[in-house]
């Protein structure tokens, strides 16, 4: 059966729209306090389940605390430390007990751009633990590579800081002459959030609303 050509136009570029549209991410966020800002970041479980699910719980364990940016090369990558070796406080058995998990790799279609969150590995496809990198431009090379499992939400600002401090060569990694600590880090729900700015709401309405009941009844009822 012979397609017309328009039919098959139209369905490539329904496909590519379909391909290059960004993943949803979740409602949970995590900051990473550093002393030149904070890097808030969101998940892609729709993509990355296990990977997330596994950075998610390090970060609830507080893994990430102490730990640092390893590597700061402009306009490719920040990486962060694996935390086994990375933190500068010891970790307890719970945290190393997940530090030292496998995570298998979750290959995906979404590209490799600035804010992007993408999973360290060595050589096997499924040896990544807790490393990993934020993308500080464009880099297609390691699209289908390596495991993308969010995106910054809020920091780019620090980011840039970063890129300007003084850095130093050693083999194929450009690392800041300085720690780049992780100071301290948090989660929070964005929805969790939104209902409790509307719970804020209700309650000054509730109480607005008592106020004007009461001042009826005083006016009415002396």
């Amino acid at each position: 059966m012979n397609i017309p050509y328009w039919v098959c136009l139209v369905f490539l570029i329904s496909n590519v729209g379909m391909t290059s549209a960004e993943p949803e991410l979740s409602s949970a966020r995590v900051v990473f306090q550093t002393k030149y800002g904070d890097i808030e970041f969101g998940f892609y479980p729709s993509v990355a389940p296990k990977t997330v699910d596994h950075i998610f719980k390090l970060v609830r364990l507080g893994c990430y605390n102490t730990n640092h940016f390893f590597r700061v090369d402009k306009g490719f990558v920040a990486q962060v430390a694996d935390v086994v070796g990375g933190r500068s406080a010891p970790m307890n058995e719970d945290q190393r007990r997940e530090a030292e998990k496998k995570i298998v790799g979750e290959f995906s279609q979404v590209k490799h751009v600035r804010g992007i969150l993408s999973m360290g590995r060595f050589d096997d496809p499924d040896s990544a633990q807790s490393s990993f990198s934020v993308l500080l431009g464009d880099a297609p090379h390691l699209d289908g590579k390596y495991a993308i499992f969010g995106k910054v939400t809020k920091g780019d600002e620090t980011l840039k800081k970063l890129e300007e401090l003084p850095t130093r060569t050693e083999g194929i990694f450009v690392m800041p002459m300085e720690r780049i600590t992780i100071l301290s880090s948090y989660y929070y729900d964005t929805e969790m959030e939104s209902c409790e700015t509307e719970r804020s709401i209700l309650k000054r309405r509730l109480t607005a609303s008592a106020v004007e009941i009461e001042r009826q009844r005083m006016k009415c009822f002396p």
